[in-house]
């Protein structure tokens, strides 16, 4: 098992809309409230970790349980995603890490390049939206109707970037942080094909 699933507490509109597939064979951590939405998705969580100061109380049903306290200097998510790299997690999927206050979700999608750095692969997951960070390489989308297609450069660059099989095609483009150039772009094949050669990519999949 290669994959960890992360709940945490921020605001999740639509719990019940999410693809159980993502937990059912993952090891999952309960962040400080994010337990509630285990909870509320009858799921045992493997790790329940934080200060609970945002939960009022420390789960018990669950396999394990670790405490820490109120002052420290990651974020209970941040405690979260440095215990699943340190369990060996390559594929690490964020749930409740969006809505509510924008600092907290700028915090939050900049975890995604932590992960990042440490070698594995994270992405944040809504019931209408996913937002992943590439490395480079080549990867195919899948059209869904429903779904725009964005594409934004997390590092200071995006070298070689070619998108097809999209209604703006981009061939060995670089994109730059500066300018949101791939802003909602539309999948008009069975699969978006994109590939890049340097930098990180953030692509973001949002219910229309």
């Amino acid at each position: 098992m290669n994959d960890c699933v992360i709940f945490t507490g921020g605001e999740l509109d639509n719990p019940q809309g999410l693809d159980s597939s993502v937990w059912k064979d993952a090891f999952v951590i309960a962040a400080d409230s994010g337990y509630r939405y285990t909870q509320m998705l009858r799921i045992t969580p493997d790790l329940a970790m934080g200060d609970y100061d945002s939960l009022g109380y420390v789960p018990t049903n669950c396999g394990e349980v670790m405490t820490f306290p109120k002052e420290k200097d990651d974020s209970d998510l941040m405690l979260a995603i440095r215990e699943a790299l340190k369990r060996g997690y390559k594929n690490i999927t964020i749930i409740g890490a969006l809505g509510g206050r924008f600092d907290h979700t700028f915090s939050n999608i900049q975890s995604l390049g932590f992960i990042a750095k440490h070698g594995a692969s994270g992405r944040i997951i809504s019931a209408d939206e996913t937002i992943t960070l590439l490395h480079p390489g080549e990867y195919s989308v899948q059209r869904d109707e429903t779904r725009s297609l964005s594409l934004f450069a997390y590092t200071e660059k995006v070298s070689g970037l070619t998108v097809k099989g999209v209604k703006y095609p981009l061939e060995n483009a670089e994109i730059t942080s500066f300018f949101p150039i791939g802003l909602s772009n539309v999948i008009t094949e069975d699969y978006a094909h994109i590939s890049f050669k340097s930098g990180l990519l953030l692509m973001i999949f949002s219910r229309l």
